[in-house]
């Protein structure tokens, strides 16, 4: 029942995006006039519960208000994968990953406008969420979009050419990315603080357009980006959502258990 509710609430937002970015739409958002758009990259990948997680609860918000139309949103989906050799590469979950980096990085080729390409990824994603990835072609038929420009993109060499492109565009960061979700606001990482990203583009915007939600938001908060790490994302190096991290505190209980024994 749950997992049945959570799916159809899904797919209800997710046609209420798609809905927002239809051309017949009232609710529609206009560019700025004075056009000082804030740019805002997305480094991720597909299978990252955390990555997912972002798109679907958090970067949505951007629609949710007017708050899109002083963005400039870039997708950029390859994450931790690995260059190997003869330009093949290796995704952090597997196989399965790098299909659905390949599939969203055709999508952004197919329909590269974010009323293309968004409502379509965050579908995907949401299945992500739900642990039901396998079933990402049916987004195709929830979105009434038509699935053989994608099909004929990532079955062809095409589709790996847009991800070795996503994999300079990623590996050239500076500084480097360290983890997925990876989110830049005009150049600057905004590191674990990431979930907070509207209170910096609240800040960085410089124009007179100045949306709503920018007025509900407490710049202050982006004073916290140490105060408190939330470690959710996955790990560049490990492969495991923060290994290190974990394995330090498996060990420090561990110790601390032994020496409470021991005094006893």
């Amino acid at each position: 029942m749950g997992s049945s509710w959570k799916m159809t609430s899904s797919l209800i937002l997710c046609l209420s995006i798609f809905a927002f970015f239809s051309p017949s739409s009232p609710s529609r958002i206009l560019p700025p006039s004075d056009s000082q758009k804030v740019s805002v990259g997305l480094y991720y990948e597909s299978l990252c519960p955390y990555s997912a997680n972002f798109i679907v609860n958090y970067l949505v918000k951007l629609f949710e208000d007017d708050l899109i139309s002083i963005v400039d949103l870039k997708l950029v989906p390859w994450g931790n994968a690995k260059l190997r050799a003869n330009n093949t590469f290796a995704c952090q979950h597997g196989r399965y990953e790098c299909l659905l980096n390949t599939v969203e990085a055709c999508a952004i080729d197919v329909w590269p406008g974010l009323d293309g390409h968004f409502p379509f990824i965050y579908c995907v994603e949401a299945l992500v969420l739900e642990h039901k990835y396998p079933e990402w072609e049916s987004c195709f038929q929830k979105l009434d979009l038509d699935p053989k420009p994608i099909e004929k993109c990532y079955t062809s060499k095409y589709g790996e050419e847009l991800e070795l492109k996503y994999a300079a565009e990623t590996n050239a960061l500076q500084p480097p990315h360290k983890y997925v979700p990876w989110v830049v606001v005009d150049g600057e990482p905004l590191y674990e603080d990431y979930e907070n990203f509207i209170s910096y583009i609240c800040k960085a915007y410089k124009g007179t357009n100045i949306p709503k939600s920018c007025s509900q938001v407490s710049l202050d908060t982006i004073q916290m980006v140490d105060a408190k790490p939330k470690h959710s994302v996955c790990d560049n190096e490990s492969g495991i959502p923060n290994l290190w991290e974990l394995l330090r505190s498996t060990v420090a209980s561990w110790i601390t258990r032994m020496n409470m024994a021991g005094a006893i």
